[in-house]
């Protein structure tokens, strides 16, 4: 039986914990919030064994086996170095940290104490996502020249919301750039070149940002993510062959087009289970009962190659934290 720990008990914790539940092999031993009525009716709700009115208590939990990090950016380095020292296997939200800096240190610090440690960019794990991958290592689409990919939707304006603060990490890029920025990095590689051109807010926050990317088979992506309104929020894939589209919302599709050129197009349905980080919360299990300190799907590597890119995109835009 893995025993979870959850320290901040948002939105996404919450989608993450009814998940949780459904897991066979998996408990909510642990939640922690510095608002113990809070942790209370979060415990209640999702049955855990205990609640903490700290996160540093979660940690200090004996049984506790791995503990899921869901605050806002700006704390992810900060909780996930505190849970590791306290001798916890470590799912991260994303982004893993707020700079490669950070992830370096996340990273090397849970080699050396020997602890699992993972992204939980749930992308990479759902069925959909699989589906594409799949299909790109069958030569579907032939050779891949470019990728579509955006996210965008109309955003809160409040300023003390963790999507516009700047002292919480708020912004485009962070929070939902990340997405078609990954998509690309997993099906072509690391890009060559990098180019990107963002609107700031006057708080100095990327509201919108547009990435043009390079790789090295010549394949380029166009990225874009958004607050100022909605986009298609597709991912298109397209080969010398034909392309494939993963319909929105992309970064957990349930549906795949296939277009062949001279064919008829088809389509493949790729359902969640549940609300969809099931397929996360099972390879976390997998890992830990496996004795991993790192998931395949989900590397140190990866981690490190997508902060990296990250930051690049932060240092054309002049976005600091």
């Amino acid at each position: 039986m893995i025993k979870f720990g959850i320290i901040g008990l948002g939105k996404i914790a919450n989608k993450f914990a009814q998940d949780l539940i459904t897991v066979e092999g998996c408990v909510l031993q642990a939640v922690g919030s510095r608002d113990l009525t809070k942790a209370k009716d979060f415990a209640a709700s999702y049955k855990a064994t205990h609640y903490y009115p700290s996160y540093e208590e979660v940690a200090a939990d004996p049984e506790v086996d791995v503990i899921y990090i869901a605050t806002p950016h700006v704390f992810h380095f900060d909780n996930t170095m505190m849970c590791l020292q306290a001798g916890k296997a470590v799912i991260c939200e994303k982004p893993f940290a707020m700079n490669l800096k950070e992830v370096e240190i996340m990273i090397k610090t849970a080699k050396e104490k020997k602890l699992f440690l993972m992204e939980a960019l749930w992308t990479r794990f759902i069925p959909g996502t699989l589906k594409v991958m799949e299909l790109m290592d069958q030569n579907t689409i032939g050779e891949v020249h470019s990728i579509q990919a955006n996210f965008g939707y109309l955003a809160t304006t409040d300023p003390s919301s963790r999507l516009i603060a700047k002292e919480l990490g708020g912004g485009s890029l962070l929070d939902i750039g990340i997405y078609p920025i990954f998509i690309s990095l997993l099906l072509l590689g690391i890009p060559i070149e990098t180019k990107t051109v963002a609107q700031l807010t006057p708080t100095q926050i990327d509201q919108h940002c547009a990435m043009l990317m390079k790789f090295k088979n010549g394949a380029t992506a166009i990225l874009e993510s958004s607050f100022l309104g909605e986009t298609s929020n597709k991912a298109v894939i397209s080969g010398n062959k034909g392309k494939i589209i993963m319909h929105a919302p992309f970064h957990h599709t349930k549906k795949i087009t296939v277009e062949i050129y001279g064919k008829e197009p088809y389509q493949i349905t790729a359902p969640l289970i549940n609300k969809g980080y099931t397929h996360e919360i099972e390879e976390v299990k997998n890992c830990l009962l496996s004795g991993q300190l790192e998931s395949d799907k989900m590397s140190h590597q990866n981690s490190h190659e997508l902060m990296k890119i990250l930051d690049l995109i932060r240092s054309q835009i002049n976005l600091t934290y």
